[in-house]
This record gives structure tokens, C-alpha cells and sequence, in this order.
């Protein structure tokens, strides 16, 4: 008689008829996981992650191929400006961070570089561990250059690598990341520098879990140094981040992944994702998962636009953008939003509706060039100028 199945079997025997019997699974790695994070409220991407879909190839199977990652120049400069960076055994690396994250220890001299190197990325992952172990009791600067690092992901393991880990002298660790966008006058794009801090709080949750194994354990820095060209020339400059925003929805995600068969319970019966099967048939499955679409994801996510698509075919207030859609509280489409400024639906009280009337009488004032009436329903008798001009005459500054 056959043994019952735990939990994390059926999990796991779900999550593999979801994505298809003949299809292995694609590992997440850092920033699949700062996606998750950069849109928490997103079912579709936490389901597809969660069960493991290669969303490009789903993407591509329903008509709807992404069109973004990085140019092949763009590729071979950023390796250039990381191999300078790390020059000289990491010289210039640690210097950095002695100077912006722990000008109070002793300068780095010739730190230590340990070999990293293994077979598989669990021997990856274990050698990294060994060479965190011995540099936080080594008392000196140690560099890790691409370490490997795994985190748990809905049971699985995600094996990630960072660009750097520095130990500090104390023994405290913390993360590199070297990107190669401009810092220019000493400030970056804030939409990158948001973007590697997402990325950057997934690598600080991994090394988190490894120093927990330490006994004392040593502290990881909720800061991370941030390394760029400066201006427009090839030398590094850098930037400390402050990652504890990011790390804290990485982690309320990381958690809500674990229970992706909540999401997986309310699907119909057949759902599949393989990307083998029919493009009706996957259309059929990707829109029976609800999705939350925002422009921020057309950098993020493979789906993104399939998606907005079907936003924009909705009149969903989300494809333009989020900070409109929390402005306009309960109106949550484009329709809807117009009848509340033309006066025909919504509650006056409402603050939003009000701010949508009198920025509809505003415009109707400056292409007229004189006070306008208040926008009335179709049929219905418009307001008198004077009705509105609250005792004053029409035309008058207000």
C-alpha cells in the first residue's frame, strides 16, 4: 500500500502539473525575486515564479514576446568597468567601502581574495559559506568576488550571486553591487539605484540565513555599497544605500511565495502553463490568474506586455501608473474616472471626485479664456457662470 503524500508533496506535484509534466522548472535568481518586490500585489507573477514558468517562453507562446534585458555593448561594458573595479585584488573596492560604510576600522591594505571556486552551485554555495566562516574570525579586509549564496523559495533553493561581498576587519559583512549607469555630480537615476537596492536586499536576506548558522553571528549591514562610473568617465564611484525597505517586502514576499497554493486552490480545474499547449489554451490560463499591471513592469517582468494590454483594453487606472491609481481611491477605471469629472457618477463628498470636477472647470476655464460652466450630465441643464463664480463675476482671477 503506498505511502500517503506529505504537504510538501502534494505542493510540489501541484506546482509541477501547473507547469507542465515534461517541463523543469526555472530557478529564480536575484532579480526575478526584486521583481516580486518592486509589484507585491501581483498574483499572476507570484503564482509563475512561485511554480517556476519560464514567462519568456510563455510570453512568446501567446503572441506577446518581452523585449527588454541588456544590449550585448551594454553587457561587455559593465563587465569592463566591474573587472576594473576589482583590479589590483580589490584594492580600490575596499578603499571605497573603508571610506563610506567603516572609515572607524583600521585602512585596508593587501586584503585577502579567497578562491571561491567548485563544482555545481552547491559546492559554490558551500565554499562560500567555509570562506565567510574563517575571513569574520580572520580579524582582516576579505573580499568574496562573486560569491554563491542560496535562499529558500517555496521550498526550493535559489542560488544567487552578488558581485562582491566584503568582511570587515569586526567581522561584519556587506553587500557590493557594481552596476554600470552613471553616478553623475554624485547622484544616480533613482529608478536604477531603486532597482539595484531590490536586487541588493535579496542578497542581504541570503546572507542573513548563512550568518544565522554562525555562532556569534556576525552582523550583515543594512546598508550596501553601491559602485557606478563617475560621470561619464570609467572610474568607480560610490554610493552607501540603506536596503531596509527593500529587504522587508523581499521578505513579506518570500513568505507569501511559500503559500502560492492559495493562489494555485482558486484556479479552474486543467490549468497548465507549459508552453507546448495551444495559444488560446495558455491565454486561458495566464488570464485566469489575476494580475496587477503598472508601467514600472514593462523593466521587470516578461509578461508585461501581455498585460498591458489587457489593462489598457479594460480601462484599468493602473496602466497609468501607481501613484495616479492611489490618488483616485475607489475609481479604478479610466470610464469611471471621466463620468466623475463630467459630473455624471460619483460621490460628491469624495475627495477625489471633487478634485476630478474642479480640475474639469479649471481646463474648461483656460480654453475658453473666461469662468466656465460646471460639466452636467448629457440632457441636463448647465449651471449658469455665476452660479459658480462664488459672488464674483465671470472672468474674474480666482
Amino acid at each position: 500500500m503506498p505511502l500517503p503524500r506529505t504537504r510538501g508533496t502534494a505542493l510540489r506535484q501541484q506546482l509541477a502539473e501547473l507547469r507542465g509534466p515534461d517541463t523543469a522548472p526555472k530557478a529564480l535568481d536575484a532579480r526575478a525575486l526584486a521583481a516580486l518586490a518592486a509589484n507585491p500585489g501581483c498574483d499572476r507573477r507570484a503564482l509563475l515564479d512561485g511554480v517556476g514558468v519560464d514567462k519568456a517562453k510563455l510570453a512568446d507562446a501567446i503572441g506577446s514576446p518581452s523585449a527588454f534585458g541588456m544590449s550585448q555593448f551594454a553587457f561587455m561594458r559593465g563587465n569592463a568597468f566591474e573587472a576594473r573595479v576589482k583590479a589590483d585584488g580589490g584594492a580600490e573596492l575596499l578603499r571605497l567601502v573603508h571610506e563610506r560604510l567603516d572609515p572607524g576600522a583600521e585602512p585596508p591594505g593587501a586584503g585577502a581574495a579567497p578562491d571561491l571556486s567548485a563544482i555545481g552551485p552547491e559546492g559554490r554555495t558551500a565554499r562560500t559559506e567555509l570562506a565567510l566562516r574563517e575571513a569574520t574570525g580572520a580579524g582582516v579586509w576579505t573580499l568574496l568576488d562573486h560569491p554563491m549564496l542560496a535562499l529558500d523559495v517555496a521550498g526550493s533553493p535559489a542560488f544567487l550571486e552578488p558581485d562582491a561581498v566584503v568582511v570587515h576587519p569586526d567581522g561584519d559583512w556587506t553587500v557590493v553591487e557594481i552596476k554600470s549607469f552613471p553616478m553623475l555630480d554624485g547622484s544616480a537615476d533613482p529608478a536604477k539605484v531603486g532597482a539595484a537596492a531590490r536586487q541588493s536586499a535579496v542578497y542581504v536576506l541570503a546572507l542573513e540565513e548563512v550568518a544565522a548558522r554562525l555562532d556569534p553571528a556576525p552582523e550583515v549591514h543594512h546598508r550596501i555599497l553601491l559602485v557606478c562610473p563617475k560621470d561619464f568617465s570609467n572610474l568607480p564611484a560610490a554610493s552607501a544605500v540603506d536596503v531596509r525597505k527593500q529587504r522587508a517586502v523581499t521578505r513579506r514576499q518570500l513568505a507569501r511565495l511559500t503559500r502560492v497554493e492559495d493562489i494555485a486552490a482558486a484556479l479552474p480545474e486543467g490549468i497548465c502553463f507549459s508552453p507546448g499547449l495551444p495559444a488560446e489554451e495558455l491565454i486561458t490560463a495566464v488570464e485566469a490568474v489575476p494580475a496587477t499591471y503598472a508601467p514600472e513592469c514593462l523593466s521587470a517582468c516578461e509578461l508585461a506586455f501581455h498585460c498591458r494590454a489587457r489593462s489598457r483594453a479594460e480601462g484599468a487606472v493602473t496602466s497609468l501608473g501607481r501613484s495616479l491609481r492611489a490618488e483616485l481611491g475607489s475609481l479604478t477605471t479610466v470610464p469611471d474616472v471621466l463620468a466623475a469629472a463630467r459630473g455624471k457618477a460619483g460621490d460628491p463628498e469624495d475627495p477625489a471626485v471633487a478634485a476630478l470636477r474642479r480640475a474639469a472647470l479649471l481646463r474648461a476655464e483656460a480654453l475658453r479664456g473666461t469662468a466656465a460652466t460646471p460639466l452636467a450630465p448629457a440632457g441636463e441643464p448647465r449651471v449658469p457662470a455665476a452660479a459658480v463664480s462664488d459672488g464674483r463675476e465671470a472672468g474674474a482671477c480666482r
